[in-house]
């Protein structure tokens, strides 16, 4: 049956792929939609998931009740299927049996009608693979793509059987999303490419969708915006991972090369590539790929220049003396190490982010001793009082990078 979001009259919309939430006569049923999950929650899921082939008894009272020590769980299970019935009646489904029990398999009624997106996402995937034609293959692969809002059930991600679905209808999504998007450049639909690539990269984080987009951006000439779009791609998988997605590479040099603008005058160019007043106090700050411009470029430069450049890592500290990953603290800590940092250095060193809690700086024409008095600025800036947090310093000579010294 078709999934519809919003609902339609006398069928049980029920949506789990990017959250859970059940609706009926255009209307979500209450107690679907806390934070904290409820036994009704758990069983409507398994019933509605599981429709055609049911639930055993037993693995639905260990899914309930877990390993809790309950005198009679066949009366636990029973009270837990007489409160759903009645919740499910005061939210105006009509007055039938809505839960079946045959030979110890419990069955979600044939008389309520349900539509469940991840059951038609499944569906239409299926039927794209037995279609011959490619604009009706095309057409079910992207209703299905944009079907598929997240990983199914995210708040019981931890939940074994959650688990192994939510790892199937990924690993679906992702064979789909490739293979429309490949029927996409087949037709040279850029606009809709560039559309399911943003959708993929919000539904399925980390898995370098932005690519598409990029790719599209690129094929439609707005060269800009594809720049604009790689440099927020690459500074959000450093921020958040730390690494730069392979995909990206690739794409940078295709941009390089397609990238133009129209004629101008120098003194045009010029305005428009000088730095306004308010940004050239402190240390430029700048994306991971303009830094890395800029170092090689750096680099060529001593060669002929006779200039002194140190690169410097930064990297905040736990309390206990180790990287700061986890902590909730983490990004607030890494803004004012990004502020105190561009505040302790001159105008002509370069700084940008690296991954989470961690920033690179270019010193430009300076010496060792002065990149510890550096160290020692940022040290008095960014540690309050007694906070045991701290930042640890690597610097490396660019023209020697194998004399590396570690400051505390």
């Amino acid at each position: 049956m078709e999934y519809k979001e919003g609902g339609e009259n006398g069928i049980l919309q029920v949506r789990m792929l990017g959250g859970f939430s059940m609706s009926w006569n255009g209307e979500r049923l209450a107690g679907v939609s806390k934070t904290k999950e409820t036994q009704f929650v758990y069983l409507m899921q398994l019933l509605l998931h599981y429709l055609k082939e049911g639930v055993r008894r037993e693995f639905l009272e260990e899914v309930l009740f877990g390993d809790r020590e309950i005198d009679n769980i066949h009366n636990a299970m029973r009270s837990v299927v007489y409160n759903a019935k009645k919740k499910l009646q005061r939210a105006g489904l009509p007055g039938v049996p809505y839960i079946v029990q045959k030979k110890g398999i419990f069955y979600w009624t044939d008389q309520v009608a349900v539509s469940e997106d991840s059951a038609r996402f499944e569906e239409l995937i299926e039927r794209a693979g037995r279609t011959e034609a490619p604009g009706e293959k095309l057409k079910d692969l992207l209703e299905a793509c944009y079907l598929y809002r997240g990983e199914f059930l995210p708040q019981q991600a931890a939940v074994m059987w959650v688990a192994g679905e939510a790892r199937r209808f990924r690993e679906l999504f992702f064979s789909a999303t490739k293979e429309a998007a490949e029927l996409l450049r087949g037709n040279r639909d850029w606009q809709e490419l560039k559309k399911l690539g943003l959708h993929a990269a919000a539904a399925d984080p980390f898995q370098s969708w932005e690519a598409l987009t990029i790719e599209a951006l690129t094929a439609l000439g707005q060269y800009e915006e594809a720049g604009r779009q790689y440099n927020n791609t690459v500074d959000f998988y450093t921020r958040e991972q730390g690494v730069r997605p392979e995909e990206l590479r690739e794409l940078l040099e295709q941009l390089r090369k397609r990238m133009n603008h129209q004629y101008a005058v120098l003194d045009i160019i010029q305005s428009d590539l000088a730095e306004k007043a308010e940004e050239q106090e402190g240390g430029y700050l700048c994306a991971y790929p303009e830094f890395r411009g800029i170092y090689q470029m750096m680099k060529r430069m001593m060669g002929r220049g006779g200039q002194s450049v140190y690169l410097m890592l930064c990297t905040i500290m736990d309390g206990k003396g180790s990287p700061m990953k986890g902590s909730s603290a983490l990004e607030e800590l890494a803004e004012r190490l990004e502020r105190t940092l561009c505040q302790s250095i001159r105008s002509g060193d370069v700084v940008c982010r690296y991954g989470r809690g961690q920033y690179l700086a270019l010193l430009v024409n300076t010496t060792r001793e002065n990149c510890r008095i550096v160290q020692k600025r940022i040290d008095e800036k960014f540690v309050i009082g007694r906070q045991r947090i701290r930042v640890q310093y690597h610097v490396s000579g660019v023209s020697n990078p194998d004399e590396e010294e570690e400051g505390f």
